[in-house]
């Protein structure tokens, strides 16, 4: 099974981009971020065209994520649980049947967090002790779950092209990674980091000529409970995708599984 995230930037602006790239690839399992599209704008006809299940959280504007897949949807949960008040939608979880089991793909957006001197680093990081108890919740199932998405975190010095000029960033500073470190010890494995050791950039800034210089950063993430682990065949970021015509600044990152 080919289970792959992206965030698209913009659902409208990246329909051409999204329907060629399926048309090539045809992953089982598509999750996209930044959809910024309310449920009934959603394009659904283009892409049910090339046989697609579609289920979406989606919102004005901003934000908002959907799940694309081959195969029918089991069960659908929309949002995150712990603040009845919060309604930004940064998370779709879908459950699909396989031959071996079931199949738990929980797709998010994780908020940016900047500028950190503002309210939203304070939302950063109680979105993130809400996932946590999410992702805790989900893995006492002991399932094949995989949560993945646009994360704005930045693991590791390896995962930035400048990491001095990105240290103090929402997305790279002590407060950040010490919840992620937290949500990473729940037992999830890093999907691209069990596979290689190589820098692997999945977002350039479309300023000052990040792509051209490859001045990236890897902020687009699988993590992966341990029955979904013991299955992983290999990892591929298709960093071509940031060379097309009208591309977001994000590329796809596939996981492949023998599920």
């Amino acid at each position: 099974m080919r289970i792959v995230t992206w965030n698209i930037n913009g659902i409208k602006a990246r329909l051409p981009v999204i329907t060629e790239w399926l048309s090539q690839q045809k992953p089982d399992i598509l999750c996209l971020q930044e959809i910024k599209s309310v449920d009934e704008n959603f394009p659904r006809e283009a892409i049910e065209s090339l046989g697609y299940n579609i289920e979406t959280h989606g919102q004005k504007g901003f934000n908002g994520v959907a799940i694309l897949s081959l195969q029918p949807f089991d069960e659908v949960h929309r949002g995150l649980p712990g603040n009845e008040e919060d309604m930004q939608a940064r998370l779709i979880e879908g459950v699909f049947s396989t031959e071996r089991g079931a199949v738990r793909v929980c797709n998010i957006y994780l908020p940016n967090g900047n500028p950190v001197e503002s309210e939203k680093f304070p939302y950063k990081l109680n979105w993130m002790d809400r996932l946590q108890d999410f992702v805790q919740s989900r893995l006492e199932y002991e399932e094949r779950f995989i949560l993945l998405g646009d994360f704005n975190l930045i693991p590791e010095k390896i995962d930035c092209h400048d990491p001095e000029a990105w240290w103090g960033d929402a997305l790279y500073r002590p407060e950040s990674l010490a919840k992620f470190r937290k949500l990473h010890n729940l037992g999830l494995t890093d999907a691209l980091r069990a596979v290689t050791e190589a820098p692997s950039y999945t977002f350039w800034d479309f300023q000052s000529g990040a792509w051209r210089r490859n001045n990236g950063v890897r902020i687009d993430h699988l993590m992966l409970s341990p029955q979904a682990a013991d299955q992983l065949e290999g990892v591929i970021v298709h960093k071509e995708l940031r060379g097309w015509d009208k591309p977001s600044d994000h590329v796809a990152v596939e996981g492949r599984f023998s599920f």
